[in-house]
């Protein structure tokens, strides 16, 4: 089965960097907001945890920030809870596997030649 998803849109929220609990991978998130369609003629917006690992996350959290225009490739994942009421509750987060820059200042333009380009 093939499960592979990617999205554009802008970083919604800081990055949050933690490690795994052994204390040897690094893990960034942050939420996505991108475009999920029409109603009442207006555009909707949807909103997805994206999750980096190791080298990713290292990129993420020296380039990445709130309001950067970004497209992320990768897989979903569904996690899934039970409420202290015993209602069950699901959301899906999405791995990254690459993410490519759109815009990560003010301006949808080329970077000047010379300037600090991310490893990716």
């Amino acid at each position: 089965m093939l499960n592979v998803v990617t999205l554009a849109g802008n970083i919604g929220s800081d990055i949050e960097n933690f490690f795994t609990p052994d204390g040897g991978t690094h893990i960034a998130s942050f939420s996505l907001a991108f475009a999920s369609g029409f109603k009442d003629g207006q555009e909707q917006t949807g909103w997805i945890k994206v999750k980096c690992f190791s080298k990713l996350a290292d990129t993420a959290e020296n380039y990445l920030h709130k309001g950067a225009r970004i497209a992320v490739s990768g897989y979903l994942q569904q996690q899934r809870w039970e409420t202290e009421n015993n209602e069950k509750r699901s959301s899906y987060q999405l791995n990254a596997n690459s993410i490519e820059f759109i815009r990560i200042n003010d301006k949808e333009e080329e970077p000047a030649a010379g300037t600090d380009q991310p490893p990716f």
